[in-house]
């Protein structure tokens, strides 16, 4: 699975619907408001690298009020529900 963290600039009077549009496409696992430079922030997952163009460009990028995208493709994963699964590999309860 690939995941992509997308920055995107919006029009600021429409960030609650902007956000709720882009939640509701497939890919897209979470949306998050925030402060800064970026008005949301979105965590897509798709299972080849090509899906991206079909999600960012294709989908996010035409929705009415998103003026723009910055996209940053993980590496890596790295999370603690990963770090207490893997110490607990062969642990009985």
């Amino acid at each position: 699975m690939i995941t992509a963290i997308v920055l995107i600039k919006t029009s600021v009077d429409r960030i609650p619907e902007i956000a709720e549009s882009i939640a509701a496409l497939d890919s897209v696992s979470e949306v998050f408001s925030v402060t800064g430079t970026y008005d949301l922030i979105a965590m897509v997952r798709v299972p080849r690298h090509d899906d991206l163009a079909d999600v960012i460009p294709g989908k996010i990028s035409k929705i009415p009020g998103v003026e723009a995208t910055d996209t940053h493709v993980a590496f890596r994963t790295y999370s603690q529900h990963d770090l207490e699964a893997a110490f607990a590999i062969g642990l009985d309860s």
